[in-house]
């Protein structure tokens, strides 16, 4: 992983800094305290702005050499557009961009008035986090590193002056924990595979007890006496030894029923004896998402202390076609004692869920569970790579999750249930088939799969086969993981949660 950003939250006071960055509303409209700031004559911004045709629209920037007399030695002003307007996502988005633009002129010092009209500690720390996500770049493989491909040894420190301090301050330490979760996720899934194990993410978890998360991880051994032959056969191919971590944050009161979440981690998938073709198997290092996901939101969490008792289960494994691998025609018991056969040995991932949801809710009877796992191409076919699928047995935290998703930009849509679809996966030979007999409704019936494993639990399903690897880059992602899921859950988690 790269040199992250550095970003410090002051008070108000003279620069002492050389660059200085401003704010600039529609129309090039300075505030007064960012006029201050640069010693207290505009004029040379105002002129530069009016050769280079800068008129102060969202997500524009103006770079320019100050005067000798000025307070700084150069001023980058950063276009807002109409401020009232912008939203919590825009700001997260102009931090980003800000640090790209910071990156590209490699600057590596800098100072920032954050006096925008109806400034907040939120719209700040949404601002500083933006930036903060925008600094990762995975390189830790390079040893040759081309300077005007990444700027390897760029490392910017940034301070952001406001009058509010405190409040900022606090705002910023909660949002920086969060992307401390994102960048967890997104390095796990840019990991290559041959330094990723089942038991190299297993430690990660337990890595987690540096903040306060409690990590239990089962061997085979102890998942083959708990019955979990469907999360053991996707395995059983593999020379490295399948896993289950389990971790809990205990933020919340004695006693309170906990939240859980479960993650898809199949550090790496063939496809099993059904291979996959060898074109792109490359990106199945990132079949793991799902747990990144988790990982990172129990990180989250824990490093801002969330009030809240929750439970993360990962199931990891390896998909590999060797001679004792699984084949098309078995028929497996998963732990909750129905039978699957199998049909395609490379719809895998819903096995390993199989056996990780009935064991998270027979064992901590959570309030409800959300699992998240790159699970189908079905459903990247459906929705693109805008968009996770959404599956839920209940209405009302289907809505959550959809709000916190618009709030976050980290955005889903539900696709039906259904008994029609339910029929799908019925098998005169076993209680059910881990696929659905065709190409129609793939996604739908992975989770009804799913669902049958849920004991009526209340459930969600995020299919994040679309988001989690392979992402759009934006404003706060530059890479090839983005760590989806990690930012929605804590959204959704401490909006509806934790103790007050």
């Amino acid at each position: 992983m790269a040199t992250l950003p550095s970003i410090r939250i002051s008070g108000l006071g003279k620069p002492s800094e050389a660059v200085a960055v401003i704010f600039a509303e529609k129309e090039n409209k300075l505030s007064d305290q960012a006029v201050d700031m640069v010693g207290g004559d505009a004029a040379f911004i105002e002129r530069a702005a009016k050769i280079s045709e800068f008129e102060g629209k969202k997500s524009s920037f103006l770079d320019v050499i100050a005067p000798e007399d000025s307070a700084v030695d150069r001023v980058i002003v950063v276009g807002l557009g109409d401020a009232a307007e912008l939203e919590e996502s825009d700001w997260r988005n102009l931090g980003g961009e800000l640090v790209g633009k910071l990156k590209s002129l490699k600057i590596e010092k800098a100072e920032l008035r954050f006096d925008a009209p109806d400034a907040s500690a939120e719209t700040l720390a949404a601002f500083a986090q933006g930036g903060f996500l925008r600094g990762y770049v995975f390189d830790a493989y390079k040893t040759t590193k081309k300077e005007e491909e990444n700027n390897a040894d760029w490392a910017l420190s940034l301070t952001i002056q406001c009058g509010f301090e405190a409040e900022a301050a606090a705002a910023w330490k909660e949002a920086e924990a969060v992307a401390g979760g994102v960048l967890l996720a997104r390095e796990l899934v840019d990991l290559p595979p041959n330094a990723l194990g089942p038991v190299e993410f297993a430690q990660k978890a337990v890595d987690l007890g540096a903040l306060g998360v409690e990590t239990e991880v089962l061997d085979v051994e102890q998942m083959e006496k708990l019955g979990m032959h469907a999360l053991l056969g996707v395995g059983q191919g593999s020379r490295r030894p399948s896993r289950l971590a389990i971790m809990k944050w205990n933020g919340g009161k004695d006693g309170d029923t906990p939240i859980a979440f479960v993650g898809k981690g199949v550090v790496f998938d063939t496809g099993g004896i059904s291979l996959k073709p060898g074109a792109g198997m490359e990106d199945m290092k990132g079949d793991m998402g799902g747990a990144a996901a988790v990982i990172g939101l129990m990180h989250a969490l824990a490093a801002r202390k969330a009030p809240v008792n929750v439970i993360g289960v990962l199931g990891l494994v390896e998909n590999m076609p060797d001679g004792n691998a699984q084949r098309p025609g078995d028929i497996v018991t998963s732990m909750s004692g129905q039978t699957i056969e199998i049909l395609n040995t490379d719809a895998e991932g819903r096995l390993v869920l199989a056996d990780a949801i009935w064991y998270t809710q027979d064992r901590f009877k959570p309030s409800f569970i959300i699992d998240l796992a790159t699970l189908t191409g079905a459903c990247l076919v459906a929705l693109g790579t805008h968009r996770a699928g959404l599956f839920s047995n209940d209405d009302e935290l289907a809505e959550r999750i959809h709000k916190a998703g618009e709030f976050t930009d980290e955005k889903v849509w539900r696709l039906p249930l259904g008994k029609e679809y339910d029929k799908m996966i019925d098998t005169p030979n076993a209680d059910m088939r881990n696929t659905g007999g065709s190409r129609f409704a793939g996604a739908t019936t992975a989770a009804q799969f799913l669902q049958r494993f849920t004991n009526e639990t209340t459930w969600a399903h995020l299919d994040v086969a679309g988001t989690a690897m392979g992402s759009n880059k934006n404003a706060i992602s530059q890479g090839w993981a983005s760590g989806f899921g990690v930012r929605l859950l804590d959204k959704l988690v401490k909006d509806h949660y934790e103790n007050s």
